[in-house]
């Protein structure tokens, strides 16, 4: 029993025995969530079409138009 309570850590008590204090909180909330979907939408489309014009640039991939011929 010893040995299983020097291996684990004590998150919720003082070594005194006390219950420690809830860590505070960041009041972001729902607008921080929407900041971070928001930018990390619009700095994966940015990097994906400076990525898509260095291939195309390069003739690494050029889409062809061959689809449009389906009449």
């Amino acid at each position: 029993m010893s040995l299983i309570r020097l291996c684990t850590k004590n998150k919720i008590r003082t070594p005194s025995g006390g219950i420690v204090a809830e860590p505070p909180r960041a009041p972001f909330g729902l607008m921080g969530i929407m900041v971070t979907v928001i930018s990390g939408l619009l700095i994966g489309a940015a990097i994906s079409k400076n990525i898509a014009n260095f291939l195309e640039e390069n003739d690494l991939f050029v889409p062809s138009d061959d689809d449009d011929d389906d009449d």
